[in-house]
């Protein structure tokens, strides 16, 4: 029985890296790290700190979430960037959770099988959750955050340079455009896609931004492969 079980685990594990790896994890840890690289701490605190208001910073992050066509373990490098680019725990929370309940995909998927009472309910149902968990989540793990931010936040918002946007639209569009260009067929023509995508981004960092931005980048996703990787792998072999 043992044997079957750790078998079994080893067996989902070797699905999940063979259809997950590349055209989900990989552009999401990309993505992650380069919200922390590249946008100014200042224009996060401004939007969707600890010290915005809930409801601004909540919904603003909602809303984002709808276009984020990522499942529960992709989201997960994506909302660590948030955090750790200076979102406030609860907003980070809400992406983490809205995101693969109710993004544009998963709810047309829903709408075609389920129809369209249930997909209203899977909404209402997943932001009522979000901003629930997610406003306790700020109420006893924000005050942390704030003390350890307050120096650096101020009215004046600053804005990402536009070449290192770019970057980020580019890599946002290798992470969700395999799941919304190829929603049938074989999971080759998604490594196609996203192997495209991928070329371009690359291509255009390398023209386009210095050799430190760049491995600052890389260093900053690499960072949370370290953190996160080992234990979706855990999760998954469990």
């Amino acid at each position: 029985m043992m044997k079957e079980i750790i078998l079994a685990g080893f067996l989902a594990l070797k699905d999940y890296i063979a259809t997950h790896v590349l055209t989900c994890l990989v552009p999401a840890f990309l993505l992650a790290g380069g919200m922390v690289a590249f946008i100014n701490k200042q224009t996060i605190l401004s939007y969707l700190g600890e010290q915005v208001s809930k409801l601004k910073s909540f919904s603003l992050a909602a809303v984002s979430s709808f276009f984020l066509a990522a499942c529960s373990c992709t989201v997960i490098p994506v909302a660590s960037g948030l955090y750790y680019s200076g979102a406030g725990v609860g907003a980070a929370f809400i992406v983490l959770w809205v995101a693969p309940a109710t993004n544009i995909l998963a709810l047309i998927y829903t709408g075609n099988i389920l129809g369209l009472k249930l997909v209203i309910s899977r909404i209402i149902a997943a932001l009522f959750m979000a901003f629930v968990v997610g406003y306790v989540m700020s109420l006893f793990f924000g005050k942390e955050k704030v003390d350890r931010i307050k120096f650096e936040y101020s009215e004046e918002v600053k804005f990402i340079d536009k070449k290192e946007l770019v970057v980020l639209i580019l890599v946002l569009l290798s992470l969700l455009g395999p799941n919304y260009i190829v929603q049938k067929g074989k999971y080759i023509y998604k490594v196609l896609v996203w192997f495209g995508l991928s070329i371009i981004t690359f291509g255009y960092a390398l023209t386009n931004l210095s050799k430190e931005k760049i491995s600052s980048w890389l260093r900053e996703s690499w960072f949370f492969v370290k953190i996160i990787f080992p234990l979706l792998l855990l999760g998954v072999f469990i």
